[in-house]
């Protein structure tokens, strides 16, 4: 093989090595297993209140089983080939942070239950969590700044 001298001849060869994306695909893909992620949850909410439970308890029902399903199909080895196949379809709904907790976990679970799965856990967990309570104290200061506002006005 020849040296590659120009961009232009390294632009050809890199083109030529790079696998097409079938981006329609993948898209398609990530819809439907990202609604139908959703669409489960909607039936545990519904079968919720059949039963009488009410709503804000449904919610945390439902989030609950999902969180739960997405932490234990991972340790299964069983999400992690559902997120190959669906993408972000499967990691933007709540079960992407189970995942997100459990992968780093599992990885290390060969260093023991307390060294390995225990600490692990919390690599990705901390970042994550971290982030979305910082964000929730700020959008509670700003809606308390404008909710307070629009009291004086009243």
């Amino acid at each position: 093989m020849k040296p590659i001298q120009s961009k232009e001849e390294y632009q050809t060869y890199v083109d030529y090595k790079t696998p097409n994306s079938p981006i329609f695909k993948n898209c398609f893909n990530a819809f439907w297993v990202g609604g139908l992620i959703c669409a489960i949850g909607q039936i545990i909410f519904e079968i919720c209140k059949i039963r009488g439970i009410d709503e804000t308890n449904s919610y945390a029902i439902v989030s609950m089983l999902l969180v739960f399903s997405s932490a234990f199909l991972t340790a299964l080895n069983i999400f992690n080939k559902i997120g190959k196949f669906a993408g972000a379809g499967s990691l933007i709904p709540i079960t992407g942070f189970a995942n997100s907790i459990v992968s780093p976990a599992m990885e290390y679970k060969s260093e023991g239950y307390i060294m390995g799965v225990g600490a692990k856990m919390f690599t990705v967990a901390g970042p994550v969590l971290v982030y979305g309570i910082s964000s929730s104290v700020i959008v509670g200061i700003i809606y308390i700044i404008f909710n307070t506002q629009s009291l004086i006005l009243v």
